[in-house]
């Protein structure tokens, strides 16, 4: 196998996985970042290992439900009103996208994607012998409504249908099951075969694990430009100088299309703000995961904190925090488990992650046709974490022009040039 020299822009956990399964191939690896690591949405995200999310964000429905909600600053979903072309031309994409046709050709691709990722998940915790919080429970989605009841059902049948192991539940099933889960709701859907990780842990271990394994990793370091040889990249420029490399691999998340720019790509992807608030409740702590269905929130435990996690704001590369986007999360809990105690939410700093969207809610992962030695990993929107071993493992695939077990032709650079 030739060992390449290779130079990673974007130190989220798409980056750090891909840089992983790199330097076990043999290549020698450099990741650069702008910030600090996980500084775009790796960190305080909700940790959710999701087989369970097979219907990609563009699915029918999406834009009816959208244009309820788009400009309600407490939904789940908020269009930042502002004159912008590019988002404008994201949406005509997205719209175009939400086809039953779209879904059922993307379904099957990310339930492979996600249970082969959960697999990895696995086998770098045990090979590595690292913790990063692990813990296979499933996650339950739980309604408040027929409606919200009658899409799960909907789910469910879909999820069965691929072979997927999931179940509806009544209230005191849900509670039979989990006896932590004290629910008002009218019960939910089950996916035994989703799971969690702590995003947090999971991010310093394997910072730890690269470092020590000799990959280079440097924060503070933007990239600016690219040095073109002969229809090769040969460096990316930088505030820090010229990083040289044979290959260069694009994981810079929501900032993914200013690095591509560079490279005359046009990467369609829009900043999908996302919330969280990690609390310690009093009472019994929550063993099981949840979704809280209409109101698009997850409710994660993670050791002894419980971490609450949703929205969808689009509205540029803006990390400041909307506290209306942050109340609308909290006022949701009660509706579902009035039992939790949340009385330290005032003391606790909310935190914010812009998660890169792509029109038809898959990632880009691939090789870009202009220059042969420049690959993209980003768009993973809300399934980052869970999809982000399988990436980094078929970026190596890639790399080292392997033909990757997972036909992922849906998932190219420039599907939509």
């Amino acid at each position: 196998m030739e060992q390449k020299k290779i130079v990673i822009i974007g130190g989220g956990v798409i980056g750090l996985c891909a840089a992983y399964f790199l330097q076990k191939d043999g290549h020698s690896v450099t990741l650069i970042e702008q910030k600090e690591l996980g500084f775009g949405s790796s960190t305080g995200n909700a940790g959710l290992i999701v087989p369970s999310h097979f219907v990609p964000l563009a699915a029918p429905g999406a834009i009816a439900q959208g244009m309820k909600w788009m400009f309600d600053a407490e939904s789940p979903f908020y269009i930042k009103p502002r004159l912008d072309l590019e988002l404008l031309d994201w949406l005509w994409k997205f719209r175009g996208a939400c086809t039953a046709a779209h879904v059922k050709k993307s379904r099957d691709l990310l339930l492979k994607l996600h249970l082969s990722s959960k697999q990895l998940f696995g086998e770098i915790s045990q090979s590595e012998n690292i913790d990063f919080g692990l813990t296979k429970r499933g996650l339950l989605m739980l309604c408040n409504t027929d409606s919200g009841w009658h899409e799960l059902e909907e789910l469910v049948e879909q999820g069965q249908q691929m072979g997927l192991d999931c179940r509806m539940m009544t209230a005191p099933e849900v509670h039979e099951m989990d006896e932590t889960v004290q629910t008002s709701a009218k019960g939910g859907a089950y996916f035994p075969e989703d799971a969690h990780i702590d995003p947090g842990k999971f991010l310093t271990e394997m910072t730890r694990l690269l470092r020590e394994n000799g990959v280079e990793i440097h924060t503070g370091v933007s990239a600016t430009g690219f040095a073109i040889d002969k229809g090769m990249v040969t460096a990316a420029r930088t505030n820090r100088g010229d990083f040289r490399a044979d290959e260069f691999l694009i994981t810079g998340g929501a900032f993914s299309p200013i690095i591509a720019k560079q490279l005359r790509l046009k990467l369609p992807i829009q900043p999908g703000k996302g919330y969280s608030v990690t609390i310690k409740p009093g009472g019994k702590m929550l063993q099981t995961p949840l979704i809280l269905e209409e109101a698009r929130v997850a409710v994660t435990p993670m050791g002894d904190k419980l971490r609450f996690a949703g929205t969808m704001e689009l509205g540029g590369l803006d990390f400041n925090i909307n506290q209306r986007r942050v109340n609308a999360i909290l006022k949701a809990i009660p509706r579902y488990l009035p039992e939790i105690d949340l009385s330290e939410v005032d003391s606790v700093e909310p935190w914010a992650g812009l998660r890169p969207v792509s029109p038809d809610g898959l990632p880009y992962i691939g090789k870009i046709s202009r220059y042969k030695n420049v690959l993209v990993a980003a768009g993973h929107a809300m399934i980052g974490i869970s999809l982000a071993p399988e990436t980094g493992k078929l970026v190596a695939d890639l790399t080292t022009n392997r033909s990757p077990e997972i036909d992922i032709s849906a998932l190219a650079v420039e599907r939509f040039s």
